[in-house]
């Protein structure tokens, strides 16, 4: 008979925990589908559009049918209380409704200081957009169209909530 050695079973046991190591090491997916779940809803939510941001409280936006998605030019926003220009106030409409008629000045000044700078010499005609309240007197997107274009903004689109056409 044979005799065997007296840690033959230790020796046993750490062959079968080499063996075990050798196999192919497994990936934890559950972990990796959760960040790049984390990863998909952060872009969702951070990614960029060109479209003017309409979600103000302060702004009804008309309602159009219309196809084409504006371009990325200036936005200059009429609520009820304010003018805007890219998020700043600029004049309150209760001192334009107020004043004379004609274009507002202080509008005109903002537009030429803001963007003189920018504009190209070969640039034929700049662009800008009109987000204004579906509230607001006409008289009033009228002026604000005049100091537009006397600032040298010859191409005036105005921004509104684009809705289904109708079938029929």
């Amino acid at each position: 008979m044979t005799r065997i050695p007296r840690g033959a079973a230790q020796f046993k046991w750490r062959r079968q925990r080499q063996a075990k190591a050798r196999r192919w090491p497994s990936l934890n997916l559950v972990a990796l589908m959760d960040v790049f779940t984390i990863l998909v809803f952060f872009f969702l939510v951070h990614s960029v559009e060109s479209t003017p941001n309409a979600d103000n409280a302060l702004v009804r936006l008309p309602e159009s049918v219309a196809d084409r998605q504006p371009r990325d030019t200036p936005v200059v926003t009429i609520t009820r209380d304010n003018i805007l220009v890219q998020g700043e106030p600029v004049i309150a409409v209760a001192t334009v409704m107020n004043a004379s008629s004609g274009g507002i000045n202080t509008l005109q000044a903002v537009l030429h200081e803001q963007y003189d700078k920018d504009a190209a010499p070969d640039a034929v005609e700049r662009e800008v957009t009109i987000m204004g309240d579906r509230s607001i007197p006409f008289e009033l997107l009228d002026r604000v169209m005049l100091a537009c274009k006397q600032a040298g903004f010859g191409s005036i689109s105005l921004s509104v909530l684009q809705r289904p056409r109708e079938e029929g």
